[in-house]
């Protein structure tokens, strides 16, 4: 089976990872954290990060032709469990909005620190994508 990177343009380019391999149907989405376009991590607290590294993942899994129903797997890495906690509720507003009312397996994982120090967050993942809309990149 060959294993093709996932690489949207609309994300920052990859230097020595992939955004995402898609194998067959299914779809491994690589770590992403709250970085925008410009490589930095955007302002504001777990809210604001959860939002833009969720949004990430979610440009990876269209690029590949998935939607968010097609998650079925989910791994959140924290640097403060309480600080997420406290903002469950917003974040699970910015979930809904995003990804709709479809929750896949999840975990949350605390961690002392993450690829770039100010960071709270990193979100992976898998999907399966149902093969009439998997879309295979051309690289």
């Amino acid at each position: 089976m060959t294993h093709l990177p996932v690489n949207p343009a609309a994300l920052p380019a990859p230097s020595g990872y992939s955004h995402g391999t898609l194998a067959g149907n299914t779809l491994y989405l690589g770590g992403q954290t709250a970085l925008d376009k410009n490589m930095r991590i955007v302002p504001g607290g777990i809210v604001e990060q959860f939002r833009q590294a969720f949004g990430n993942v979610l440009t990876t899994l269209a690029e590949a032709g998935g939607q968010p129903e097609d998650l079925v797997s989910i791994t959140i890495f924290l640097t403060d469990i309480p600080d997420y906690q406290a903002q469950g509720r917003e974040i699970g507003r910015v979930w809904r909005e995003l990804a709709g009312p479809v929750y896949p397996a999840m975990a949350g994982i605390g961690t002392t620190g993450l690829w770039q120090p100010e960071a709270l967050i990193e979100i992976m993942g898998t999907a399966v994508i149902p093969e009439d809309r998997v879309q295979r990149p051309t690289n």
